[in-house]
């Protein structure tokens, strides 16, 4: 999907951006990081944006991948990677989602580069030796984020993580998606753009589960959370090691760990049944506004035509 250059919603849209990051108390609980959580959540608000961490000696360092994806996001990080050495590097998401088809296009970057993804807030502190730069577990992957995470050759996903799925709809229509009006254009862009997703998820080693859970959340329902059977069975997790994507110089890894909550699952597959079901965690159901920096809401072969938003 793209993003017009308004703030208007256009397009279709996997519900849950904008409007989610406004509603969260924090992304980071790190006792006395309060000032980095307020920044985070600003910086979810924006069209992403790519930054390259260092922490030597501890570890090789890490790129952040904030914000939500516009029609810019592919040439930006085509720009970003330009003289730096990326090839399996670590990309650590915190991020809304965004449009469709360019995040599509941005996954496909990522796993030209056999990156590592992982979910995580980087965190940048103070002190006494200087500035220290980690990263903390508790984070949001939502819509097509949750995409940018099965790019990754490895994945990790914090326990703590909040990895939350939804439908394609039409952003402009999606506050009130039952009253809205559809033309058979707006249907055939909608099953189109399924199409392409279905067909990157399976390049990308995710499962036909992954696309049920997604598609099965309507935009008058929440967003549903993935607990950790169903991120594994839609393959979104590869390894339950934090080091397996922080490759150390040394015994260190940058993440810190916290209990994690336990969403419900919305269904297992037939080995999984007889888990318990934990309560759904509370999230919000609207669709992400278009960025102000973001690109032209046109296909080549569709000028005029809204595209897909996540």
């Amino acid at each position: 999907m793209r993003f017009v250059t308004s703030l208007k919603f256009r397009g279709l849209a996997l519900l849950g951006a904008t409007a989610f990051c406004l509603a969260l108390p924090g992304a980071i609980t790190t006792p006395g990081n309060s000032a980095h959580a307020g920044g985070t959540l600003e910086e979810r608000k924006q069209p992403m944006h790519f930054r390259w961490n260092a922490c030597q000696p501890d570890c090789k360092g890490w790129v952040s991948a904030v914000g939500i994806v516009t029609a810019d996001s592919p040439r930006q990080f085509d720009e970003f990677a330009k003289g730096r050495q990326l090839a399996g590097a670590t990309i650590v998401l915190d991020s809304s989602g965004g449009s469709v088809n360019d995040s599509i296009a941005l996954g496909r970057r990522f796993r030209s580069l056999g990156a590592l993804t992982t979910v995580g807030a980087t965190v940048r502190t103070k002190t006494p030796l200087g500035e220290r730069v980690s990263v903390t577990p508790e984070a949001y992957c939502e819509s097509m984020c949750v995409f940018l995470l099965l790019a990754g050759k490895t994945r990790y996903v914090p326990p703590v993580a909040h990895v939350r799925v939804h439908q394609i709809w039409m952003g402009d229509r999606a506050d009130d998606a039952k009253a809205a009006s559809y033309s058979a254009q707006d249907l055939m862009i909608v099953q189109r753009d399924i199409g392409r997703l279905t067909k990157y998820t399976f390049e990308m080693g995710g499962t036909g589960d992954l696309l049920s859970l997604a598609l099965s959340v309507p935009p008058w329902e929440d967003l549903h959370e993935l607990s950790r059977g169903e991120l594994r069975l839609a393959n979104l997790v590869t390894t339950d090691s934090p080091a397996d994507v922080f490759p150390q110089d040394n015994a260190s890894v940058p993440m810190a760990e916290a209990k994690p909550s336990k969403p419900q699952d919305r269904f297992l597959s037939s080995a999984m049944e007889g888990e318990a079901q934990p309560q759904p965690g509370k999230s919000t159901k609207t669709a992400e506004a278009a960025a102000p920096t973001g690109g032209n809401a046109t296909t080549p072969a569709q000028p005029a035509q809204p595209q897909p938003q996540q």
